[in-house]
């Protein structure tokens, strides 16, 4: 997880990809959006390695591991 960093001093303290300014949530909602890997780096961040894109799903994934999920009872 040491490409995934969170400065307070960067938008609003969101994680971010270390070094950079891009947010994991954009990369997030570009996958989303079917964009593939390569597709991302070529046409929106041509200075990310694919290792990039792969922490921030691993940064989602920890998130929702680490996640209490409380259901109500009917």
């Amino acid at each position: 997880m040491d490409r995934i960093s969170i400065n307070s001093q960067i938008h609003f303290g969101k994680p971010c990809i270390a070094g950079t300014r891009i947010t994991v949530q954009s990369i997030l909602e570009l996958l989303n959006e079917g964009l593939s890997f390569k597709e991302i780096i070529q046409d929106y961040y041509p200075n990310l390695q694919v290792e990039d894109i792969q922490a921030c799903l691993q940064y989602a994934i920890a998130l929702v591991a680490a996640e209490d999920i409380h259901l109500a009872s009917a």
